[in-house]
């Protein structure tokens, strides 16, 4: 005969698992929200001079000769 406790663990189980997948998304979504990247690449020079251009910290002639610098 069945009884309601003889299950209780896989409630129970599951539980945290749904706490840590909570945990997670959370974490991502703090990561993305920072700018920081989650794949934990780091940024390549190519990155950061597109984002000095971007910011208009440089000219484009300045931004076109780095990036042949960088590129040869």
């Amino acid at each position: 005969m069945y009884q309601f406790g003889d299950h209780m663990w896989f409630g129970m189980g599951f539980g945290w698992l749904f706490w840590i997948v909570i945990a997670g998304v959370l974490i991502w979504a703090a990561l993305a929200l920072s700018g920081r990247r989650p794949s934990g690449r780091p940024e390549s020079a190519l990155d950061i001079l597109e984002k000095r251009y971007a910011r208009g910290e440089i000219s484009r002639e300045e931004f076109e000769e780095k990036k042949r610098d960088l590129q040869s």
